[in-house]
């Protein structure tokens, strides 16, 4: 997914200046070099209205949209968001940063991963879905870059499991995350323990101890 974003540039710094842009109805920025530093570029301050920024945030491909930013009118230059804050109690968004992209040239992004179907050994079985790794790392051109990776799990029987490096075929990306890393895979459910028979018959007596009669002392009659 790619889209545009207006911004504009801002000369002045501070706390005092990002309060008056979000009094404002504005959500104060930088643009960084490629990489997310200043090595490949200018470093830009800049200004945002924070309900084109949401829905980028919001969409399927969140962070890792690929952003044509347009400053004060001028050439889009291409961007993904690096980082940005949100408030914690009103939940407003703060700040963004956004990171220049070089489309020609592969980048390192997480991407979430999604389980389609429903496994033979849930259904069968009665089985349990253990979905260890939602996200991996991979690289890739920024164009190329997936909302998300799909991992059909409808054959997997109590025991099955799929892997990193099964997924790897005909995809534009390559994987960071070890590729030994297990995804997902079908376990069988957890059995409440039952009590063993010692137990049981432990606590019968401590049962019956506790319903006779306790004799005082006091209550014991003298033959004399």
């Amino acid at each position: 997914m790619a889209i545009t974003l207006n911004v504009e540039e801002r000369a002045e710094r501070g706390k005092n200046v990002s309060r008056r842009l979000r009094r404002g109805g504005r959500v104060p920025g930088v643009v960084y070099g490629q990489g997310g530093d200043s090595s490949g570029g200018e470093t830009l301050s800049v200004s945002v209205m924070p309900e084109a920024l949401l829905d980028v945030l919001r969409s399927d491909s969140g962070v890792n949209t690929l952003i044509g930013l347009v400053l004060d009118g001028g050439k889009a230059e291409q961007v993904l968001i690096k980082d940005y804050q949100v408030d914690p109690i009103s939940h407003d968004l703060l700040h963004v940063d956004f990171y220049r992209v070089a489309m020609d040239k592969a980048i390192t992004v997480t991407v979430p991963v999604e389980l389609t179907g429903e496994p033979e050994g849930v259904k069968v079985q009665g089985g349990v879905v253990d979905f260890v790794q939602r996200d991996v790392a991979i690289t890739c051109l920024p164009s190329e870059i997936p909302e998300r990776i799909s991992v059909e799990i409808s054959a997997l029987m109590i025991g099955d499991g799929i892997r990193l490096r099964e997924l790897l075929e005909g995809v534009p990306w390559a994987p960071v995350t070890d590729q030994d890393t297990l995804i997902v895979h079908v376990i069988a459910p957890r059995l409440e323990e039952e009590p063993s028979v010692e137990g049981e018959e432990a606590d019968a007596a401590e049962a019956d101890a506790e319903s006779e009669p306790k004799i005082e002392d006091g209550d014991e009659k003298s033959d004399s």
